[in-house]
């Protein structure tokens, strides 16, 4: 089952600094303006050896004033439906307001484990009026200040030890695609496309699919399941905030794949929202595949898609290896390339290199371009491995591993990508004492 726990409460108790104190990044942008937290609100967060992925509500509120207690309160059943755990942030210097009150009396009614979390307990007089939030009846009560990191361990202490344990790789081993992207951009026309069925209703309505199925493929050779969220959304559902439930959806669909194909508008282009799916995505070193939607409407030169791809790679930044489809869903233009592209990038995940070979290769660039001293040490590379994880990884054996530079790192990288398969996929390294 897919990790997430999801940060809610009402605007300004804080959620978006606890959020990037959880992640170790500071992402989302902290104003004492309500509902300003916009653009990087999910992120991969480890903790006691447990990796889970954190989800800042905050991000999603938009709108006037008026707006807010719905969206919050749509949020916050959508954070029951779908995450694992849920913090609810409280602030211990207005005391419990009814707000706070109307999300405990929600959060109550649900079997998740919920952890309340009061903020802003900075001093001894705090801690004693945090107390009060005990009033609550949670049984889990943590006192915070997330703005200097004040209690967040405790937190994360409790959240990891409440987290399923790591689930078992399934028996079979039938690759596991899912279709994630922005809401629209017509994950549910690619799946229509292959399946050759109208698994899905299709609107232009943004957010009509809902609930992820795994679909058997078995034609042309090809055997795989596609992870997408298809189904009906219910009508009183609609006014849902769809931007928040898509991105649940997506992180569900990504945690439970082996590879991830993502699909960009070519009107729109890669957004901030795509580029933080990416990112998602390499964080949980699954496989990656970006399908270019709606090529069919767009006026083409002779180099438009060349040029377009260039750009793309260029937004992305650092791991560029990955394969770029341009397709239409409704004209099923090239639409089972995306998927061929796919397969390779699950092989190339899953290839096991023979540790001789991987030492001829490797020993033989490191000797042509050595780790730079340190310091006046010398450093030295003698022995690499690939480790069995289900994902790339390899360790480097060295005399001083804390001293081998991240440039040097990227060198390393850039020789096994140029040497062995691994376009679409991230790579892991780590150095050891030899």
């Amino acid at each position: 089952m897919p990790k997430i726990v999801a940060i809610v409460g009402r605007p300004n108790v804080g959620k978006s600094t606890l959020y990037n104190r959880l992640i170790g990044e500071r992402q989302a942008i902290i104003d004492n303006q309500s509902g300003v937290t916009r653009d990087r609100i999910y992120g991969a967060c480890e903790w006691n050896g447990k990796q889970f992925t954190v989800i800042d509500t905050g991000g999603f509120v938009k709108g006037s004033d008026d707006v807010f207690e719905s969206a919050i309160r749509s949020q916050v059943q959508i954070a029951i439906e779908e995450a694992h755990i849920i913090i609810f942030m409280t602030d211990v210097t207005t005391g419990i307001t009814d707000l706070d009150s109307e999300i405990a009396d929600m959060l109550r009614k649900t079997d998740k484990k919920v952890f309340v979390c009061v903020n802003k307990v900075d001093n001894s007089s705090r801690a004693l009026m945090a107390n009060e939030f005990w009033g609550l009846g949670f049984e889990e009560t943590f006192f915070v200040a997330a703005i200097s990191g004040s209690g967040s361990g405790e937190i994360l202490d409790a959240v990891t030890e409440a987290l399923p344990p790591e689930d078992e790789e399934p028996e079979d081993d039938i690759p596991k695609i899912s279709i994630i992207g922005q809401p629209n951009v017509g994950k549910s026309s690619l799946t229509n496309a292959l399946l050759g069925v109208e698994r899905n209703i299709v609107t232009d309505v943004a957010g009509t699919t809902r609930d992820a199925i795994h679909s058997r493929f078995t034609k042309f050779d090809k055997d795989f399941y596609i992870i997408d969220t298809a189904g009906i959304r219910k009508k009183s559902k609609v006014h849902e905030d769809l931007e928040f439930y898509s991105v649940m959806r997506a992180i569900r669909a990504i945690e439970d794949s082996d590879v991830s194909i993502l699909m960009i508008d070519a009107q729109e282009g890669i957004t901030a929202q795509d580029l933080n799916l990416i990112k998602l995505v390499v964080k949980r070193k699954k496989g990656l595949v970006l399908a270019v939607n709606k090529w069919d409407l767009m006026v083409k030169e002779t180099n438009t898609a060349r040029d377009m791809e260039t750009a793309i790679k260029e937004k992305i930044g650092i791991f560029t290896d990955i394969p770029v489809v341009f397709i239409s869903a409704t004209e099923k233009l090239r639409t089972l390339k995306v998927i061929e592209y796919a397969l390779e990038v699950y092989t190339n995940r899953t290839q096991k290199i023979r540790t001789s070979l991987l030492n001829e290769i490797m020993l033989a660039a490191i000797e042509k371009y050595p780790p730079p001293a340190y310091r006046g040490r010398f450093l030295t590379i003698k022995y690499v491995t690939q480790l069995p994880t289900h994902y790339p990884t390899f360790a480097f054996f060295a005399n001083n591993p804390k001293y081998i530079k991240d440039s040097y790192k990227a060198y390393l990288e850039n020789q096994l990508r140029k040497n062995f398969n691994f376009t679409g996929v991230p790579v892991t390294i780590y150095f050891r004492d030899k």
